[in-house]
């Protein structure tokens, strides 16, 4: 199946009428790795988008990046931009002797709304320590240092650093790679089956030690730095003990919990249904009810008023 042929899993609901549908593929992989449940085929090859951080990660500290607390949870987000995650790119960096202009992601400005309002108020441009992967670009140079790769190619497809990140993934998901593109920071993504994504994230989520557990541990210590303020991600974490969390750009959302379990959402238009599938199925596994009724929530507005909402349908 393509997700051309996902079955529809949304629909947008404006005062009791359906406005419009969306089509997607979720899957639950049991503690086991195996497929629990699934709406679609969860073999289907996706890019995780920025859901893949996690994994990254993890490769990171295998190849000796010394990250940990705040340093590896930014290692994982897509962050806001405000100003105690400028702040903690800033400290990675320079914890590895290095300033911005070691940076090679794309510039660009915040993406929390008021750090945004505050970044154009201060009339600055685009830089790439505002670019809300910077955090995982400062954990690439910190392995590439401790591995004593060059720090100047690191976002090459071939790069030791990138080739070690796909067979972390490969591994992780137990699935293999089936194509590498450049994601919108300028990092290699790596395209995989759906089911494999849910199974990493479990898998890091329950891991008892390693550089998985480490992983685990800095997103559930510090759950802000993985997004930020209001961040879906984030909130969920916050609110679930022990569950790790991270959207994708174009609709992904993954989960791992505790158990061992995982969970991953791909919505076929790239809109924005993700997070209510997700936490349709998180509900369905007994996940906390006011935490899934917080992540789900997604208004259809009418004239600056809520008039309905984007609801799954599975």
């Amino acid at each position: 199946m393509s997700l051309l042929e996902a079955p529809v899993v949304a629909h947008v609901v404006r005062a009791s009428f359906v406005e419009s549908v969306h089509r997607g593929l979720a899957v639950v992989t049991a503690p086991d790795g195996t497929v629990e449940r699934a709406w679609g085929d969860p073999n289907t090859p996706v890019l995780p988008r920025s859901s893949l951080k996690p994994l990254q990660a993890v490769a990171m500290l295998r190849a000796g990046a010394a990250l940990a607390g705040e340093a590896l949870a930014l290692a994982c987000a897509s962050h806001s931009g405000e100003d105690a995650h400028l702040a903690g790119v800033r400290a990675a960096l320079a914890a590895s002797g290095l300033d911005e202009e070691a940076l090679r992601n794309t510039p660009d400005r915040p993406i929390g709304e008021d750090a945004l309002a505050a970044w154009l108020a201060s009339g600055r441009g685009k830089e790439r320590v505002a670019q809300n992967c910077s955090g995982k670009h400062a954990g690439m140079l910190a392995a590439c240092l401790a591995a004593g790769w060059d720090t100047a190619t690191y976002l090459d497809s071939q790069h030791p650093l990138q080739r070690l990140i796909t067979d972390v993934v490969a591994e992780l998901a137990g699935s293999p790679v089936v194509a590498t593109v450049t994601d919108g920071c300028g990092a290699p993504v790596h395209a995989f089956e759906l089911a494999g994504l849910a199974r990493a994230l479990g898998r890091i989520a329950s891991a008892p030690s390693g550089p998985e557990a480490r992983v685990a541990a800095a997103m559930v210590s510090h759950p802000w730095f993985v997004g930020g303020t209001n961040r879906p991600d984030s909130v969920l974490m916050a609110d679930v003990p022990g569950v790790i969390a991270k959207e994708g750009a174009d609709a992904v959302l993954a989960v791992g919990l505790p158990d061992g379990r995982g969970v991953a959402v791909k919505i076929a238009d790239g809109a924005r249904a993700a997070r209510v599938v997700g936490a349709a199925v998180l509900g369905m596994l007994g996940v906390d009810p006011d935490a899934v009724a917080r992540l789900g929530d997604v208004p259809v507005l009418g004239h600056g008023e809520r008039v309905g909402s984007v609801v799954a349908v599975l």
